[in-house]
């Protein structure tokens, strides 16, 4: 597979960010695009330079020109474009939220293993390069043993009760619109949380305009994470440990500056002092190439050409270990969603 011939599977904002990333990719090419109306897929074709343009999604399903599908449709068409995708024999790149709940990420996983394929929910923010770092660090025991992760992902948005972020059909709210990404970092330190305690603000529409989790993990460590979608609070993230700590400056979901600070050596004048402890402080800049969506892809061109069926970063284990937190953390508000 010396190109890897993508599909996409929507013309929307987030569709048109992944064809960008995949511009960025030298060995991928954008072979298929696949809309509900045949004016969306040439507009988007055109666009994207991308030859095939189909009226519908079963049509781009079902195009022999293409290897893997990336999939950008709202939230709760996730499970049923998957499904159709996979059973027409096609690798799929999943946008996040992997699905609206554990029992369709489930279905969709044991489907893409009983047909031998490749699927991966679209966590972007795990393949750029300062996160890469972030991991390295982690695995080199650069802090001692990691207690504790803090982060928090938030915007302020107009409300409008026809919006996609406050509309329950679609799945609308904070938790699966933003929550999910500082609930999948904390998987990606942690793995799965052995208690849940979570509370949160809901709206006019009845979906969470803000919300906070309080996940406890194996020894006592824990995660403080919030998210909202209704509120502006700094977009940062940090990992403390027993020998230091790591920052992920703001934004963090796309961090470019990433600092480690470790305990000062006796002697060495320190250039950070937090509660009392002294720290040396190295900070490392890491751009992004692209607009960082490229990634992803390269990640799962990487997956195909080596025989690998799912991404050792973002495994399908830990996707749906994710989507049965989120599960939990909307139990105890009592939240559902009209198409569950």
């Amino acid at each position: 597979m010396p190109t890897v011939r993508w599909g996409i599977l929507s013309t929307g904002y987030i569709a048109n960010l992944f064809a960008e990333g995949l511009t960025a990719v030298g060995d991928a090419e954008i072979k298929a695009v696949g809309s509900r109306s045949r004016s969306s897929a040439e507009a988007f074709g055109e666009r994207w330079g991308v030859p095939n343009r189909h009226a519908s999604y079963e049509a781009l399903a079902h195009d022999p020109d293409v290897d893997v599908i990336y999939i950008g449709t709202p939230h709760p068409y996730h499970f049923e474009h998957t499904l159709l995708c996979l059973e027409a024999g096609k690798h799929v790149l999943i946008e996040k939220p992997f699905a609206m709940n554990a029992r369709q990420a489930r279905q969709m996983i044991e489907l893409a293993r009983s047909k031998d394929l490749f699927l991966m929910e679209a966590m972007w923010t795990r393949f750029l390069p300062a996160m890469v770092q972030v991991r390295e660090w982690l695995a080199a025991g650069a802090i001692g043993e990691v207690e504790l992760a803090r982060a928090n992902l938030s915007f302020m948005a107009e409300f409008d009760p026809a919006s996609r972020l406050f509309a329950p059909e679609l799945g609308g709210g904070a938790l699966l619109d933003v929550g999910i990404y500082p609930i999948s970092f904390a998987s990606m330190i942690f793995g799965a949380p052995k208690t849940i305690a979570s509370t949160a603000c809901l709206g006019q529409t009845g979906t969470d305009d803000r919300s906070a989790y309080l996940l406890g993990y194996e020894g006592g460590k824990t995660a403080l994470l919030s998210s909202a979608v209704r509120l502006g609070v700094p977009v940062e993230a940090e990992i403390i440990g027993t020998q230091g700590y790591i920052r992920l400056h703001e934004p963090w979901i796309n961090p470019r500056v990433v600092t480690l600070a470790t305990p000062a050596a006796p002697g060495v004048e320190s250039r950070l002092i937090f509660e009392g402890n002294v720290f040396d402080t190295r900070t490392v800049h890491l751009p992004t190439r692209g607009n960082g969506y490229n990634y992803e892809a390269i990640e799962v061109g990487e997956c195909l050409r080596a025989g690998r069926r799912e991404s050792r970063v973002m495994p399908l284990d830990e996707s749906l270990a994710i989507m049965e937190t989120l599960d939990a953390i909307r139990a105890q508000w009592g939240l559902t969603y009209p198409n569950e």
